[in-house]
């Protein structure tokens, strides 16, 4: 198109907003770790050469063309399908509220190379292993590694109003662990054993490779899910939706 720049862009879908009765408007994790918004001309037509190809969780290799306004998709190769997380409600659900988050966590003409290789390894994580509790810990995972990792990291080893070592309670609003004594003036402090610290390190610490091979109970791990959930919305002034209908199923 005369007065059109073309460019190179891979990252993965996160987002999907209609335009038109055949168009989709793409927002878009970069492998740079910025995100961005093109236009997918007739990614809702069936058949069209761009419809399979612009999915939600897809990591693609993308021609865009840039004018005055949104740049448009012209080309566009599916590096990974991330298919394995559709077979199954749960897996769905799982990655679409992952996808919520990085899209909460990433930001326009700001790089970030962390955010695109985490996002990915955790997408993949839903695929190898799909049971409940799996996900559930995955989830968890991905909200404290990319918070903690955008300055949002809970503290763990000492009271977060005294620097008292020993500590008996967890405030997402206060930031961390607090000790009998400052929990009398924090609301909604919530009680918390060795073990429920230890699992938030490990979430925050291990490798997903070492997190799919972890024994979790069931209980262990609405627990998690719960507390990343709340950790998540505290933080980011955001009501999750996405991550809402998982820890509801």
């Amino acid at each position: 198109m005369p007065g059109r720049k073309t460019s190179r862009r891979r990252g993965t879908v996160l987002d999907r907003t209609k335009l038109g009765e055949q168009d989709l408007i793409l927002t878009v994790l970069a492998k740079e770790g910025d995100q961005f918004s093109v236009i997918a001309k007739g990614a809702r037509k069936p058949g069209g050469r761009l419809a399979a190809r612009t999915e939600l969780f897809c990591n693609v290799d993308m021609l865009v063309s840039h004018g005055r306004g949104l740049g448009i998709v012209t080309e566009a190769e599916v590096i990974d399908a991330h298919a394995g997380v559709r077979g199954e409600l749960d897996c769905l659900a799982c990655a679409s509220a992952m996808c919520e988050v990085a899209r909460l966590t990433s930001y326009e003409n700001v790089s970030d190379p962390f955010l695109h290789p985490l996002l990915e390894r955790a997408l993949t994580a839903c695929e190898q292993v799909g049971d409940s509790d799996h996900l559930s810990i995955f989830l968890a995972a991905y909200v404290f590694k990319v918070l903690s990792h955008s300055g949002w990291r809970p503290v763990l080893d000492e009271c977060v109003a005294c620097g008292e070592e020993s500590y008996s309670r967890f405030s997402v609003a206060a930031g961390g662990v607090l000790c009998e004594s400052c929990s009398r003036d924090v609301a909604g402090a919530k009680p918390i054993d060795g073990n429920g610290i230890a699992w938030i390190k490990a979430l925050i610490g291990n490798t997903y490779d070492m997190l799919c091979a972890v024994d979790v109970d069931g209980i262990t791990a609405s627990y998690l899910l719960g507390l990343s959930h709340e950790w998540a919305a505290t933080h980011l002034d955001s009501r999750l939706r996405a991550l809402e209908f998982f820890a509801g199923m």
